[in-house]
Parts: C-alpha cells; structure tokens; sequence
C-alpha cells in the first residue's frame, strides 16, 4: 500500500478575477493616496492660503510616498521583490503622474478660472483620475513586474 500522496496545487485564479483583484487593491491605495492628497491640498490652499500649484505639487508628492508603500506591500506584494531599479521606476513614472496632474490641475484652476473651493476640488479630482489610469497601467507593466520564477 502506498501511503504518499500527491499534493495538487490549487487551482490559480482565472486571469479576469486576478486583474479585477488587481483593480480593487490598486483602488484602496489609490484611495487613501488620494485622501492624503487632498486632506493636504485643502490644508495648505484653504486652510494656510498656500499658492495653489504648490500646493497640488506637495500634496501629490506626499500623496506618491505613502502609495509606493501602499503599492508594494499591498496591492503588489506577491510581484517582484523590491529593487532599485523598481523604486526608480515607480518614483520617475509617479513623477511623470504629478506632472499630468499638475498640468491638468493648472489647465482648470487658471486656465478656465475654476479657482472656488468647489471648484479647485473638482478639477483637483479630475486630474487625478486621469494621472490615476496612466499610473496604473505603468505599474503594473513595467514598476511591479510579476516574477519569472513565481509566475
């Protein structure tokens, strides 16, 4: 009688649900990533009186620390160890992210005047949505790369 068995490995989940998955976690630190930076926006234009393109400027680049945190030890621990040249990548492609932000920031609040608490909020919101798709499209293809071996 032969008493050894086989472990069968489960089942890996079909590709759809793992991006969802994906989606959902990138989402709720996507999430928080976007409450710290407008709780710091806010702040600093409504409550300090700050310039507003400084302020966008600061509060997306708090905003990108505590993401990076969130990215790598949440939404994206089961990829690739952390690296150097991951770090790099997230912080230059996070960079280019505040850029768009920024630019999309800039274009609503001087360009088309929408400069009331209302409404430099709702431009604030718009752009980061918009940097938001390019950034998650970027992190996944090319920041947290899943591992050869693991995949």
């Amino acid at each position: 009688m032969n008493l050894s068995r086989e472990r069968v490995a489960a089942p890996a989940d079909p590709p759809v649900k793992r991006v969802v998955l994906e989606v959902v976690n990138f989402a709720l630190v996507g999430g928080s990533g976007v409450a710290v930076n407008f709780l710091v926006f806010n702040v600093l234009v409504h409550g300090l009186h700050r310039a507003a393109m400084v302020a966008t400027v600061l509060a997306s680049l708090i905003a990108m620390g505590t993401n990076y945190l969130g990215f790598r030890y949440f939404t994206y621990r089961d990829r690739a160890s952390r690296t150097r040249r991951q770090m790099v990548l997230f912080f230059v492609f996070s960079g280019i992210g505040v850029a768009m932000e920024s630019g999309l920031f800039y274009a609503g609040y001087h360009g088309l005047g929408l400069a009331g608490p209302f409404e430099s909020n709702a431009v604030k919101a718009a752009s980061i949505v918009l940097a938001s798709a390019f950034r998650f499209l970027v992190y996944r293809t090319w920041v947290f790369q899943h591992d050869a071996h693991r995949a």
